[in-house]
């Protein structure tokens, strides 16, 4: 196995190397902000509004405190937005690396 992957190296290290790249571009493509809401969001959106716009009708305007579940999942997309943030950089930093080592030349 050992002597396969010495024989190996540079094909391994660039097929490595452009593999990590287009994961990068790939988790970067597939996470950046979409402009189009989703059906949810807008559901959401009109539910909010609704109750507002009856609230309003009624003369009572108080506004509700926001719950710590929103709060709780609110810090919970920020995490994951991290995370696939860091991801990203982290494969496309690996990926520049193996094509950068497998294109140095060997002393020999």
């Amino acid at each position: 196995m050992k002597e396969i992957f010495l024989k190996h190296k540079t094909v391994i290290f660039r097929s490595l190397g452009a593999l990590m790249l287009v994961v990068g571009f790939v988790s970067y493509f597939w996470t950046t902000p979409k402009e189009v809401l989703t059906q949810n969001e807008v559901a959401a959106a009109n539910v909010a509004r609704m109750e507002a716009r009856v609230a309003k009708s009624q003369g009572r305007e108080s506004k509700k405190p926001q719950s710590s579940s929103a709060d709780i999942l609110k810090h919970l997309k920020d995490t994951q937005e991290a995370q696939t943030k860091y991801l990203t950089i982290m494969a496309m930093i690996l990926g520049i690396g193996f094509l950068a080592y497998s294109f140095i030349g060997k002393n020999r």
